[in-house]
C-alpha cells in the first residue's frame, strides 16, 4: 500500500509539474527563429520578446487559455492538498472523491485550454500585429506537454476515484 500511495504522490506531482510548465514556458507555438506562447512572443534571433495584449485581433481566445491553463493548475495543487488532507482524515475505506473531482476539474481546465488552442492556432498566428511572420511554425514543446498534463490529470483524476483508505 505504502508503494501504491508513493506512486500515486509522485504521479501527482509530475502533473502538476506538466502543468506548471506548459503554462509558463514560451514553446506552444515556435519556428526557425521565433517562440510564441500563451503570454508573450519572443524573436530567438534578436533576444527580444513582445507581450501578447488585447491589440491582437485574437486575445479574447488566448485570454481564454491563459485562464483555463491557469485553474488547472490551480486545480491540480489544491486536489494535491485535499489529498494530503484526506489520506489524515478519512475514515478507512472511504474514496477520496473530492480529490479526485478536483483533480478531473483540473483535467477538463487543460483539456479546454488546449483545445481553444488547437481550434483557434491558425487566426492566432496569422495575425498582423505580431513583429516577425509566425504563422509558418509548429506546435511546441509546452502544447504537447498540455496535452499529455490532460491525460496525467485524467488518470490521476479516475485514479483517486478508485482509490479507498485502507490501513
Amino acid at each position: 500500500m505504502l508503494i501504491l500511495l508513493a506512486f500515486i504522490i509522485v504521479f501527482h506531482i509530475t502533473s502538476a509539474a506538466l502543468l506548471f510548465i506548459s503554462t509558463i514556458d514560451n514553446a506552444w507555438w515556435v519556428g526557425d527563429n521565433f517562440s510564441t506562447d500563451v503570454w508573450r512572443m519572443c524573436a530567438t534571433n534578436t533576444s527580444t520578446c513582445m507581450a501578447i495584449t488585447d491589440q491582437f485581433r485574437e486575445y479574447q481566445s488566448i485570454q481564454a487559455v491563459q485562464a483555463t491553463m491557469i485553474l488547472s493548475t490551480i486545480f491540480c495543487c489544491v486536489a494535491f492538498l485535499v489529498f494530503i488532507l484526506q489520506l489524515f482524515r478519512l475514515k478507512q475505506g472511504e474514496r477520496f472523491v473530492l480529490t479526485s473531482i478536483i483533480q478531473l476539474l483540473s483535467c477538463l481546465c487543460v483539456m479546454i485550454a488546449a483545445s481553444i488552442y488547437t481550434d483557434r492556432h491558425e487566426e492566432l498566428h496569422k495575425s498582423h500585429e505580431y513583429s516577425i511572420e509566425v504563422s509558418e511554425g509548429r506546435y511546441g514543446y509546452s502544447f504537447v506537454l498540455a496535452w499529455i498534463a490532460f491525460a496525467f490529470t485524467l488518470i490521476s483524476g479516475v485514479m483517486y476515484l478508485i482509490l479507498r483508505k485502507r490501513k
